[in-house]
């Protein structure tokens, strides 16, 4: 498997990615600038963390017009693999690949810490690896993690088994004081219909080797590459 890293300006976790992607998976890897039209011939596209475009205006919605994000769009459409963390994941929303928005943190403070996700459903490439009702420890670094929905965009995906993961304590237990953010309905992570493109605010590149205190974000890595 191949992948990718977009560059956006003010991206500041590209490099951790394409670390984590080349070095500990051992995975051939390349980077995109933004305004590139044309992705290489890969697998996998990773929409690193960072605060692209300054986070002017709202997070992602600038970097949702990036002449690469077409090239994304096709990507995900041809069924191929998209990851988007933190501000990945707030581009991914901006650009219509996944449903709801992200709000400011319910604190209006910058969050930045290890927290605990529960693995709620295993039937995606992202997560085979896993059981459901794993507990992972992988750190957030965000001031607008706050992700909103519908009604019934929830109960869709509810009933699709698309939440991946949910904030949660230690022993697994779902609450508010486990919801660092006061995402809705506690959520960490999602995918689309298809199955085949993930946003997740948690930082999984962050913790995939134990120098860094925890590795259990690449069981996510591993359940892309090795499954």
């Amino acid at each position: 498997m191949k992948a990718a890293v977009v560059v956006f300006p003010g991206s500041n976790c590209d490099t951790d990615c394409y670390h984590v992607l080349s070095n500990v998976m051992k995975t051939p890897v390349a980077y995109v600038w933004h305004k590139e039209r044309i992705l290489p011939k890969v697998d996998l596209v990773v929409l690193p963390g960072g605060f692209s475009y300054g986070d002017y205006l709202r997070t992602g919605a600038v970097a949702r017009f990036s002449p690469a994000m077409e090239a994304v769009k096709k990507h995900a459409d041809q069924g191929r693999y998209v990851i988007g963390i933190c501000n990945g994941f707030q581009i991914l929303l901006e650009a219509g690949l996944l449903p709801g928005a992200m709000l400011r943190n319910r604190t209006l403070r910058f969050v930045c810490r290890h927290v605990w996700l529960r693995v709620e459903d295993v039937h995606t490439v992202y997560t085979r690896k896993m059981a459901k009702g794993d507990i992972l420890c992988i750190p957030i670094a965000h001031g607008e993690g706050n992700y909103y929905c519908d009604e019934d965009t929830l109960r869709l995906m509810q009933d699709e088994s698309r939440i991946l993961f949910r904030y949660c304590s230690e022993g697994g237990i779902l609450g508010d004081a486990y919801n660092p953010n006061g995402s809705t309905d506690h959520i960490a992570g999602i995918t689309n219909k298809k199955r085949n493109v993930l946003g997740m605010m948690p930082h999984p590149e962050r913790a995939s080797e134990r120098i860094l205190g925890s590795t259990d974000g690449r069981m996510i890595w591993e359940s892309l590459f090795e499954g």
